[in-house]
This record gives structure tokens, C-alpha cells and sequence, in this order.
């Protein structure tokens, strides 16, 4: 299993990310990937299981993914918003679905205090990138 932090070395599998200052997260977020595994029955396309950490109050910059996202909370709150949709608080339990391209303006702990962790299930190509930073 490989632990990766969004301002970890460069990561040629899912090039998450560039950390600079200028995004306003916390760099200990974290992304554990579970599963990564090439599709037989859909050429050219694999699926990719991910667990995010989410610290008291942390959050996601703006972002989109290439590939179709589907979450589930484990535990805690996530609140998530795509453009052109209202913000949303999931609980433990919940899910939603991000077609591909979606941009997730929002996705961040709804708790202060408690800590909160999200499933990620996504297909996409293994050229596509997982996350790629919004500019705003």
C-alpha cells in the first residue's frame, strides 16, 4: 500500500498535484491509494480506489478530475460542492458520483474538531490525471 502527501516527491503514477503557497490547504492531507488495477473487460481504462484523510478543518483546493469519481464517507462530514451545484454536508454513510470533468469547487471536513475520511472509487485512463488544481 503507498501512502502519498500532496506535497510529497513528484508522483508519476497520479501527478496529484504541485504544493506551492499558494493554495490554501494543509499540506498533511493525506491520499492512500488501495487499488489501482487495469480494466479487462473496458480497453484501455482502470479503475483506482483512494482513501483521503482529512484532518479537523481541512479541505481540497478547487479541482478537477480527467476520470468519472465516485466517493463515500466513511467517517465524519465531508462537505462537497461541483460547479453549478449547491455545497452539500455528507455524513458517514453518504455518497455522490463526479462525472468526468467535473470541477469540484468545494470538498473539505464539515468538522472542526473531529477528523473525517472519504472513499474514492474512479475510472480513467492511465495517462489521465487524478487531480488537476483549478485556477481561479
Amino acid at each position: 500500500m503507498n501512502v502519498l502527501r500532496f506535497c510529497a516527491a513528484p508522483l508519476a503514477a497520479l501527478a496529484l498535484m504541485v504544493c506551492t503557497s499558494a493554495f490554501a490547504h494543509d499540506p498533511s492531507e493525506k491520499v492512500t491509494i488501495l487499488q489501482d488495477e487495469m480494466l479487462k473487460n473496458v480497453p484501455g481504462k482502470k479503475a483506482l480506489m483512494i482513501k483521503v484523510d482529512y484532518e479537523p478543518g481541512q479541505s481540497s483546493i478547487a479541482h478537477k478530475h480527467e476520470g468519472t469519481a465516485m466517493a463515500y464517507v466513511l467517517s465524519g462530514q465531508i462537505i462537497s460542492q461541483v460547479k453549478g451545484e449547491a455545497a452539500k454536508t455528507y455524513k458517514a454513510g453518504e455518497f455522490w458520483y463526479e462525472p468526468a470533468g467535473s470541477e469540484h469547487m468545494v470538498s473539505k471536513n464539515a468538522s472542526a474538531t473531529q477528523p473525517a475520511k472519504l472513499l474514492v472509487f474512479m475510472v480513467l485512463a492511465p495517462d489521465e490525471k487524478v487531480l488537476i488544481p483549478l485556477e481561479h
